[in-house]
C-alpha cells in the first residue's frame, strides 16, 4: 500500500490545501489586456519533455573531479531542501540555484540515483506551484529575478523557500515557518534527531529512527506551534522524508542502511557530498516509508485550528491512503488558485507541465483519473 506513496517525497511538494493556503491577491479588476500584456512581456520558453530514466543506474562516483564541491558565492541560492542544496554546491545543478525542471529531474538522478517517475513527479509538482512557467526556471531557494519577470499575480514564483509551497512544519532539521527561518539548517532540530539515532539507533539514523523521530516532530509541532498544519501534499512528505536520508545519504558501497551522524550533518548542514561519496546501486523511491506509516496508522492530515494543542482534524485533506485525491486537490485547487484565468503562452505552459504531472502519476503505478483545470 505505502509504495504507492513513492512519488509524494522530498522536496517538493509541500503546497496545503485551502484551509491551510496563503492569502494570495485576487485577479479581481485585471482585464484581461493587462493579463496578456504582463505575459507576452516575458520571452517565453516552451517546456521540453522531462529526461528518461539512466542507462546506467549502478553504484558510482559522484564527488568526483568533475563535480567539485564549491561554496555559495552572493546571490546564490539554497533552500530547504538538502539534496538539492548538495546538488548544486557540486555542480550537478547550476551553482546559482536557479534550474529548469528538466535539470533537476537529471541531476537527481545522476547525482542520487532517484527513480525517474520519483523524479518527474516531485520536480514538476514543486515547478508547478514554486516555478516560473513563461520561463521554464525555479528558484530552489527564496524569491529571485534569476527566474524571470513573474506572471501576473495571484502567482507567487517565489522559490523553494514559500511556506507551504514546498516547505512545511515538522521537518527534521529546519524550524516551522512560525518560529521564523523555515529554510537554514537549525541545530535544535538536529540536535533532536542526534537524540533519537542515539536512543533508537545506536548512534546511525535508520528506519527505526526514523519512525520514532516522525512521531516525535509531530507532537512536539502540535504542542508549539500554534499555527501548525500537516495536511496534504504536505502530509505526504513529511512521511516520506524521513526515509529519504537512510535511501540516498548512505553510500552506494554500504548496504547497511545505517546512516552515519557525520554524513548526515554534511548533507543537511554543510550542502556537500562526503569525500569519495558514491551514490546509491540502484534507483529507487521511498523504500522503507512503511516503518514510518506504521508507527503511527491512526494520523489524519489536520491543523491547529486556536492555538497549540488544538488539532483539528481536516476532512477535505487527503489521507496517506489516497494519493489520487491528493493529485485531484493539488490540481483543482492549488494550481487553479495560483493560475486561475491563465491565458496564452501561460496557459500552454501550464497545460504542458501538468501533462508531465500527470504521466508521472501514470508511471509510478497511481490509477489517477487525469483532470484539466483548463480544459482540453
Amino acid at each position: 500500500m505505502f509504495a504507492s506513496l513513492a512519488v509524494y517525497t522530498l522536496l517538493a511538494l509541500k503546497v496545503c490545501t485551502v484551509s491551510a493556503f496563503p492569502a494570495y491577491k485576487s485577479l479581481a479588476g485585471l482585464t484581461r489586456e493587462a493579463l496578456d500584456a504582463a505575459v507576452s512581456s516575458t520571452t517565453f520558453v516552451p517546456p521540453p519533455s522531462p529526461p528518461g530514466p539512466l542507462a546506467d543506474q549502478s553504484a558510482k562516483l559522484v564527488n568526483d573531479a568533475a563535480h567539485p564541491y564549491q561554496p555559495l558565492r552572493p546571490g546564490d541560492q539554497r533552500g530547504p531542501c538538502p539534496a538539492l542544496n548538495t546538488l548544486a554546491s557540486h555542480g550537478y545543478l547550476p551553482r546559482n540555484g536557479v534550474a529548469t525542471p528538466a535539470q533537476i529531474v537529471t541531476a537527481v538522478q545522476e547525482g542520487l540515483n532517484l527513480e525517474n517517475s520519483f523524479a518527474r513527479f516531485l520536480t514538476y509538482s514543486t515547478f508547478l506551484v514554486n516555478g516560473n512557467p513563461i520561463t521554464n526556471l525555479m528558484s530552489i531557494g527564496d524569491k529571485t529575478s534569476g527566474t524571470g519577470q513573474d506572471p501576473p499575480k495571484p502567482a507567487t514564483v517565489a522559490g523553494l523557500d514559500t511556506h507551504n509551497n514546498c516547505e512545511g512544519d515538522t521537518s527534521m532539521t529546519r524550524a516551522d515557518a512560525f518560529f521564523g527561518d523555515n529554510h537554514s539548517f537549525n541545530e535544535s532540530r538536529f540536535q533532536n534527531f542526534i537524540k533519537y539515532s542515539e536512543k533508537y539507533g545506536a548512534g546511525k539514523y535508520n528506519y527505526t529512527v526514523a519512525a520514532q523521530l516522525r512521531k516525535f516532530l509531530i507532537q512536539d509541532s502540535i504542542q508549539n506551534n500554534p499555527q501548525f498544519s500537516l495536511v496534504s501534499p504536505r502530509l505526504f512528505t513529511a512521511f516520506a522524508e524521513s526515509v529519504f536520508p537512510i535511501n540516498f545519504f548512505i553510500d552506494g558501497r554500504d548496504t547497511s542502511g545505517q546512516l552515519d551522524l557525520d554524513v548526515a550533518r554534511s548533507f543537511f548542514q554543510n550542502m556537500t557530498f562526503p569525500p569519495n561519496f558514491f551514490r546509491r546501486a540502484g534507483a529507487v523511491s521511498n523504500v522503507g516509508q512503511n516503518v514510518v506509516t506504521d508507527l503511527l496508522p491512526n494520523f489524519k492530515p489536520g491543523y491547529n485550528a486556536h492555538g497549540v494543542n488544538t488539532f483539528t482534524v481536516d476532512s477535505t485533506s487527503a489521507t496517506l491512503t489516497e494519493p489520487c485525491l491528493r493529485y485531484t486537490n493539488f490540481v483543482n485547487k492549488n494550481i487553479k488558485q495560483l493560475y486561475p484565468n491563465p491565458t496564452g503562452v501561460l496557459k500552454q505552459a501550464l497545460t504542458i507541465n501538468l501533462q508531465f504531472l500527470y504521466e508521472a502519476t501514470v508511471a509510478a503505478n497511481e490509477s489517477c483519473t487525469q483532470v484539466f483545470p483548463y480544459g482540453h
